[in-house]
């Protein structure tokens, strides 16, 4: 708790900003897959719009 509560300060007293660093990439890629798991269709970023989206990507292997 102690280390995180140093860091938390270091980055208040410098004014590091995390959003400063992160440069526009322009829009998401569409989804494209062949293997879609517990859903009934496939997806599709329009489906997305407007919701907050947790990806989790893995392999069989």
């Amino acid at each position: 708790m102690r280390r995180f509560l140093l860091g938390f300060l270091l980055i208040v007293l410098t004014g590091c900003s995390p959003r400063s660093s992160l440069s526009d990439l322009g829009p998401a890629p569409e989804l494209i897959s062949d293997t879609w798991l517990n859903v009934d269709a496939p997806l599709r970023l329009a489906d997305l719009r407007g919701k907050v989206v947790l990806l989790d990507m893995w392999t069989f292997g």
